[in-house]
C-alpha cells in the first residue's frame, strides 16, 4: 500500500491537543465518609491526576438537583448540590487544578432540567398558554378528552416521552414533552427566555474562572417543527447515532444556538473550549458542530463504538481525521465514558451492546477479563498517538472492567426501572474507583460507604497496588501520556502504512505505531526499537490484541 499523509487540523489552542480525564465526581473520592465523592475528594486526588500526565479535567454534573438522574436533573444551574460541597469548595478545587496546569471543564445541561427547577414548578402552577409554560415544551393531548399523548415518541430510558399534568384545579390537563426521564422536562429553545437564561448561567461559570463547558445532549436542544411522530429502528441506536432526520435529534436550529455560545466564550479571556456530546449518524455530520463558529470538539463515538476489527479502525481513524480536519477542527479520541460499557469489557464482548443497555449478572456470554484488558491496552496504545484530543474516562488508567455483579435492589440508573430490568443501563461503569486495596471501599474514603456497592476483585486494580509496577496498566498510561506530551503527538501528520492483514499501522514522525487485530502474530520491520507495547513481545512478532510503539535504525 502506497503511503498516505493525513494531517491534523491547524491551530495551537489547548484543547486542540489535550488529553482530557472525566471525573465522575459521586464515584471519584469522597472526603467526607458518607459513601459519595465530592469536590473536596477531587482537590485531594489532584496529585495523583498530574502525575498522570493529564491536561484537564472535565466533571460530570455537580449542581443541585434531586439525583434522580445522577445530576443530569439540574434543579439549579448556578450552584453546587450539598451532595458535593459547596460553592468555596468547587473555587478551592478550581484553583488547585489550575496551580497543578490542569484546566477544568463544566458539564452543562441544556436540554432539560428537573421538575424541581423552579421554572417547571412556576410552569405547573401557571394556565396553558403561559409565559411560564412557554419555556418548556407543553402541548395539549390527542383524542376527545386529551388523554392521548401529542405524538407517539418514546423516551431513551424507555416508556413515553410524554406525561400529563394534573392542572391546579385538580383536572387532567396538558402534557409535558421528556427526552429522558418523566422528572427532566425539556426546555423549548425557541423561547428567548431559555436563550437569556443560558446566556447567564455560562457567565456564571466563566466568571469563576473555568476553562470549558462539555454540553450535555447538544443535539437534543431544537425539536422539528409540528412534532411529527416517529418510530426508530428498535436495532438503532437510542441517542439518535443510527438514524438520519429523527425530529428530536440534530435539528439544523441547534447551530445558531452554539454560534451565539461561541461568542459569548470569545469575550473572555485565554482559550475557552465547548464540546458537544452529540450522538449522530455520520462524522461528517459530527463535524457540523465544530465549524470555526460553533463548538471547538464534538466527542467521536463513531470511534467509540468502532469494534475490534483492523479494517473498520483504520476506516473511523481515516474518515475522522478528513472530517473533523476539512471544518479545521481536531479530532476527538475516546474509549469509556459514563454512559457505555468500560471498553476493558466491551471490547471483549461477542454480542452487541447498544448504548445505555449495559450488561450485568444475566449477560450470556460473559466478557473474558484477560482478553478485555488486553484488547483495552492495545486500543488506548493506539488512541494515544494520534492527532488531536483523547478524552480518559476514570479508571481506565487502572484497567478497570465493567462492574456486572450489582445485586437488582443496588441499581439506581433510571433505566433499570423504566424497562423494568430489561436493560441493565449505566451503573456499571459507575461504581466509585479504588485507591488502595487494603483500606475501606478501597480508599475511595475511610469510612466503607459506597453509594455502589464495589467487587471483591477491585482490589488488585487499586491505584496503590498498581504505582511503580512495571507492567501495570497504570504505570503503561503514564508512559503513554508522557511519550505523547514529549512528541508533540497530539498535532501533526499521521502517514498511513502497511504491515499486513489485520493490523492497523501508521507512522508519527520517526514513530511507528502498529496494532495486531488479527489473528496470528505478525513480524516488526527489520530494525524496530520498542518505545512502548501494550503488552510483551516474543522477539520481533506482534503477538495478537497487542499495540506497540517502535522506531527504526538508522
Amino acid at each position: 500500500m502506497a503511503e498516505i499523509e493525513q494531517q491534523s487540523a491547524p491551530g495551537s489552542e489547548w484543547w486542540r491537543t489535550a488529553v482530557i480525564y472525566q471525573i465522575y465526581p459521586r464515584s471519584f473520592a469522597d472526603a467526607n465518609g458518607d459513601g459519595i465523592g465530592d469536590l473536596p475528594g477531587i482537590t485531594s486526588r489532584l496529585d495523583a491526576l498530574s502525575e498522570l500526565g493529564v491536561d484537564a479535567i472535565w466533571l460530570s454534573p455537580f449542581m443541585p438537583s434531586p439525583q434522580k438522574d445522577a445530576g443530569y436533573d439540574v434543579s439549579d444551574y448556578r450552584g453546587v448540590d450539598p451532595l458535593f460541597g459547596t460553592l468555596d469548595d468547587f473555587d478551592t478545587m478550581l484553583a488547585a487544578a489550575h496551580e497543578r496546569g490542569i484546566r477544568v471543564i463544566v458539564d452543562l445541561v441544556p436540554n432539560h432540567s428537573s421538575d424541581q427547577h423552579r421554572w417547571f414548578q412556576d410552569a405547573l402552577k401557571a394556565a396553558p398558554g403561559s409565559p411560564e409554560r412557554a419555556r418548556y415544551i407543553f402541548r395539549d393531548g390527542k383524542g376527545p378528552h386529551g388523554d392521548l399523548p401529542p405524538n407517539n415518541w418514546e423516551s431513551v430510558f424507555g416508556g413515553g416521552m410524554w406525561t400529563r399534568v394534573t392542572e391546579p384545579d385538580g383536572t387532567p390537563g396538558q402534557w409535558y414533552l421528556h427526552i429522558f426521564d418523566t422528572s427532566q422536562p425539556d426546555f423549548d429553545w425557541t423561547n428567548p427566555d431559555v436563550r437569556e437564561e443560558f446566556r447567564g448561567v455560562l457567565r456564571f461559570w466563566l466568571d469563576r474562572g473555568v476553562d470549558g463547558f462539555r454540553v450535555d445532549v447538544a443535539h437534543g436542544l431544537i425539536k422539528k417543527d409540528g412534532l411529527p411522530d416517529y418510530t426508530p429502528d428498535p436495532e438503532g441506536g437510542s441517542m439518535g447515532g443510527d438514524e438520519d432526520d429523527v425530529p428530536y435529534w440534530g435539528q439544523s436550529g441547534v447551530h445558531e444556538i452554539y454560534r451565539d455560545w461561541h461568542a459569548l466564550l470569545a469575550e473572555y479571556p485565554g482559550e475557552r473550549a465547548l464540546c458537544a456530546e452529540a450522538w449522530l449518524p455520520t462524522l461528517e455530520k459530527t463535524a457540523l458542530w465544530v465549524r470555526p463558529d460553533e463548538m471547538n470538539q464534538a466527542f467521536n463515538f463513531g470511534y467509540l463504538m468502532t469494534p475490534w476489527d483492523a479494517e473498520e479502525l483504520s476506516t473511523v481513524i481515516r474518515e475522522s481525521l478528513d472530517a473533523f480536519g476539512g471544518v479545521g477542527a481536531p479530532s476527538t479520541w475516546v474509549l469509556s465514558n459514563h454512559d457505555v460499557i468500560r471498553h476493558a469489557s466491551r471490547l471483549a464482548l461477542t454480542v452487541e451492546s447498544p448504548q445505555g443497555d449495559g450488561i450485568g449478572p444475566r449477560t450470556e456470554p460473559k466478557p473474558d477479563r484477560a482478553l478485555g484488558l488486553a484488547r483495552a491496552r492495545a486500543a488506548t496504545t493506539v488512541m494515544l498517538s494520534l492527532p488531536g484530543s483523547a478524552y480518559l474516562y476514570q479508571g481506565e488508567e487502572l484497567g478497570l472492567p465493567e462492574a456486572m455483579e450489582i445485586p437488582d435492589e443496588f441499581r439506581q440508573d433510571p433505566t433499570w426501572f423504566r424497562t423494568k430490568g430489561a436493560r441493565y443501563g449505566r451503573d456499571g461503569c459507575r461504581v466509585p474507583l479504588p485507591w488502595s486495596g487494603t483500606s475501606p471501599s478501597y480508599g475511595f474514603n475511610d469510612t466503607g460507604a459506597s453509594w455502589l456497592p464495589q467487587p471483591a476483585e477491585w482490589a488488585e486494580y487499586a491505584r496503590a497496588a498498581e504505582e511503580g509496577v512495571d507492567g501495570s496498566t497504570l504505570e503503561l498510561y503514564k508512559e503513554l501520556l508522557r511519550g505523547r506530551a514529549e512528541r508533540g503527538l497530539g498535532s501533526g501528520s499521521l502517514v498511513w502504512e502497511d504491515l499486513g492483514r489485520g493490523t492497523v499501522a501508521f507512522r508519527r514522525g520517526d514513530l511507528h505505531v502498529a496494532a495486531n487485530l488479527g489473528e496470528v502474530p505478525v513480524a516488526l520491520p527489520a530494525g524496530a526499537s520498542v518505545v512502548v507495547g501494550s503488552g510483551p513481545l516474543t522477539g520481533r512478532e506482534l503477538p495478537v490484541d497487542t499495540a506497540v510503539w517502535y522506531t527504526l535504525a538508522d
